[in-house]
């Protein structure tokens, strides 16, 4: 049963029923925990943060010669510049393709400032065409040139949606879907079914590519009650008291058993992705420009655009960038173990953000969110946190905004006392390495052992899109997942 289900179904004498007592109003500058899934953080209560409305899938006419060549490339079946065997032919459609774009104007972005949701659809349209470029170059180019009509607007519109210029989780995923079967109106509006979803562009056009961005997908709106059971937490932690604790012990169990869910999600990938569509076919055409560093990816057109910079920030997407799992990682106090400095990159420094007293701290949430781009001082951030500046703006300042709670939950824990309590919490920490388990077994069975059957082992380690070595990456934030169990005293054991 879920959260909301569990609500409207309590006997009227369960704890969970039982009347709030008035504690009076609340402490001027005390953080309003009810904001949590609000409006200011982009965060629906039904779909969490996926739109609540399939994402825009057409610009307007201004700028229809984009939409025009995304077409042409989804249509031609562009093939990979690095394939072995591609043919004649196929190369000739790529260049041609390719010629199309260089020869297409730069086109004024100005008119979709007007909506968040133009920017969204310009980002994802542009991203995905640069990326069809790029990856279509044969490898023997040492550097990729990318012209100015993708690499002005596509920094243009990055700048004004605090993006890098590259695809994202959010492209690929949160603004990449759409129903399969348009459900019958109802009041209130309900969140897509899990099965009733498809995607809007692909590389590949197969299933298996579908199938993976859908996993992330059927993730995201799972982890709705999540968020909800995690609002429902914080608002019992400002009370804190006996009826407090009891809750939130409830609420905790809850928790692990969505996580439970969402674990079993991930592990079904398996039954629509092969691994080795996945990693020969699918994976190649959105790795960004660090998991290739012996090539230069080179934004042509700068020199006539004064306010935009080469971007430093071009990972692609990662499943590092769900905000949904960041979230869970925070609100359990977790992050302070997997967000740690394993695999650092040296980045642009964070401003320090303010707390409700107005002091500044550096916070683990604090990813660059302004400029991508070389400026004077730098500092290793973690990956984790580096791949909260792949996040759309909204979310970053939603994980700010959980960090940033006065009252953490893992404190409470630690020092409520309370032995089920104590037991709830692990239970949902444990739950939260078993998910990470799994994707461990997943990065083993799609990345690992495709690289070594490819002769990878002779290469270095398989990297992820962000060029990390991503075995040993998931390796290490679970086990660091782990260390975040709390000891049971031992008076309790």
């Amino acid at each position: 049963m879920d959260f909301l289900a569990l609500m409207t179904h309590l006997p009227p004498n369960h704890f969970l029923a039982l009347p709030r007592p008035d504690h009076g109003l609340a402490v001027v500058g005390t953080p309003d925990t009810s904001t949590l899934a609000a409006h200011d953080f982009d965060v629906d209560t039904r779909t969490g943060f996926m739109p609540p409305q399939p994402p825009l899938t057409r610009l307007p006419k201004e700028w229809e010669s984009w939409e025009a060549l995304l077409d042409h490339a989804l249509s031609s079946r562009l093939q990979l510049g690095d394939k072995q065997g591609v043919s004649d032919h196929d190369k000739t459609l790529s260049e041609g393709w390719r010629k199309r774009v260089r020869e297409l104007p730069v086109l004024p972005m100005a008119g979709l400032k007007r909506s968040e949701l133009l920017l969204r659809r310009a980002h994802h349209v542009l991203a995905w065409i640069m990326h069809f470029y790029v990856h279509s170059i044969p490898s023997s180019v040492p550097d990729i040139r990318i012209p100015p009509p993708v690499s002005v607007p596509l920094l243009q519109v990055s700048d004004q949606l605090q993006l890098p210029p590259v695809l994202t989780y959010s492209d690929d995923v949160l603004y990449n879907w759409a129903y399969k079967e348009p459900p019958a109106p109802s009041f209130p509006i309900r969140p897509p079914a899990l099965d009733n979803l498809r995607c809007n562009t692909l590389f590949t056009g197969t299933r298996d590519e579908e199938e993976f961005y859908l996993a992330s997908a059927r993730i995201e709106l799972r982890g709705v009650e999540a968020l909800s059971l995690m609002r429902a937490m914080m608002d019992e932690a400002f009370l804190g008291d006996a009826t407090a604790i009891l809750r939130i012990t409830t609420y905790l169990r809850g928790l692990a058993r969505v996580i439970d869910e969402l674990t079993t999600i991930l592990a079904a990938v398996r039954d629509g992705c092969d691994p080795q569509v996945f990693y020969n076919e699918i994976r190649p055409w959105f790795r960004g420009a660090d998991s290739e560093p012996s090539r230069k990816w080179v934004f042509e057109g700068l020199e006539f655009y004064p306010e935009l910079q080469e971007p430093t920030e071009l990972s692609g997407p990662s499943a590092g960038q769900s905000s949904l799992i960041h979230s869970l990682d925070i609100f359990l106090g977790v992050d302070q173990y997997s967000h740690t400095n394993f695999l650092a990159k040296n980045v642009p420094a964070a401003p320090p953000v303010a707390t409700a007293d107005g002091t500044a701290f550096e916070s683990s949430t604090a990813a660059p969110t302004t400029t991508f781009s070389s400026v004077p001082g730098v500092v290793g951030i973690p990956f984790l946190t580096r791949m909260q500046s792949y996040m759309p703006r909204h979310h970053r300042a939603f994980l700010r905004h959980l960090s940033a709670t006065p009252r953490p939950l893992r404190v409470l824990v630690e020092s409520a006392g309370d032995a089920a309590l104590l037991e709830a919490y692990n239970t949902a920490v444990s739950a939260l390495k078993v998910f990470r388990d799994a994707h461990v077994r997943i990065v083993a069975l799609y990345i690992l052992g495709p690289s070594k059957r490819a002769g990878g082992a002779n290469k270095g380690p398989a990297k992820g899109t962000g060029g990390t070595d991503a075995f040993k990456f998931v390796q290490g934030v679970r086990d660091q997942t782990a260390g975040a169990l709390l000891r049971v005293p031992a008076s309790d054991v």
